[in-house]
């Protein structure tokens, strides 16, 4: 029998989700723990692969499970599993969908602050600056849906068949006070740090390093900038994973500082 399963996790201290050898990593330690629970091996695979640090507030996974248990399978994880990953629910899924290639939409959220706040650490990106143009921001970010090839904002775009992107939305935001910034994005893909490179462009802009033609310009020609400059990783979520076959709303508590306690106060940059 083929289960989804509907996680969230600070990837603080994680190099990424993916399984490797010498590091820790996000998957690694959840077929641990599964493979503790059901005392054999379990392999998993999970809806995409975050970079080292990054955090993902919906992030689902499929594993394959021959025989029923008669114990609460959440209750087990979540008491065996470190307290940066957490799980929400087990779905007994129909046939063998798949838990990455299925997916037909992915956002993001990536979180800014301009000011040194030690309750933000790890879970927003800080960066001093002070006067940032969020009129040119905002309009290099509405151009976005507007291109479908992101060849330009891709670390290594010959090892992809193609570097096919469709943006369905795109958003900037800033709070009242102007020192936390919110980045949103929805796709069917990302490709290699493509949203922290973009995301580090458009700081360039702000600081009037880059104009918003220059940057589209890279999506017209599909050149790579001469300098790349990825935003940190500290502030990238994973927040919402879409299938055609199942829809959960996120768990939008995943960090009341950032979202669920500034909902009311963002407002378009």
């Amino acid at each position: 029998m083929r289960y989804f399963v509907h996680i969230g996790y600070n990837g603080l201290q994680y190099n990424g989700w993916q399984k490797q050898a010498t590091v820790m990593n996000v998957q690694g330690v959840i077929e641990k723990s599964l493979s503790q629970i059901f005392k054999t091996t379990i392999a998993i695979n999970g809806c995409g692969r975050t970079d080292a640090q990054v955090h993902a507030s919906q992030f689902f996974f499929h594993m394959d499970l021959e025989e029923s248990w008669d114990f609460d399978l959440i209750f087990r994880l979540n008491k065996l599993l470190p307290l940066n990953i957490a799980v929400y629910d087990v779905i007994p899924m129909e046939g063998l969908p798949h838990a990455r290639f299925d997916a037909v939409q992915r956002s993001y959220d990536y979180f800014l602050h301009t000011y040194k706040d030690p309750f933000l650490n790890g879970l927003s990106s800080y960066y001093l600056l002070d006067g940032l143009n969020w009129d040119e921001m905002k309009a290099a970010v509405a151009l976005l849906p507007l291109y479908k090839d992101y060849r330009a904002f891709c670390t290594h775009p010959d090892k992809y068949e193609h570097t096919l992107c469709y943006v369905r939305s795109a958003s900037l935001m800033v709070d009242d006070k102007r020192e936390k910034l919110r980045f949103q994005i929805s796709s069917n893909r990302f490709l290699g740090k493509m949203i922290r490179i973009i995301m580090g462009q458009l700081l360039k802009i702000g600081k009037g390093i880059l104009s918003v033609d220059e940057f589209e310009s890279h999506l017209i020609s599909k050149k790579t900038p001469e300098l790349i400059t990825p935003a940190h990783p500290q502030g990238l979520y994973l927040s919402k994973v879409t299938y055609p076959y199942l829809d959960l709303p996120p768990r939008t508590d995943f960090s009341a500082i950032l979202q669920k306690a500034s909902d009311t106060n963002w407002k378009k940059a």
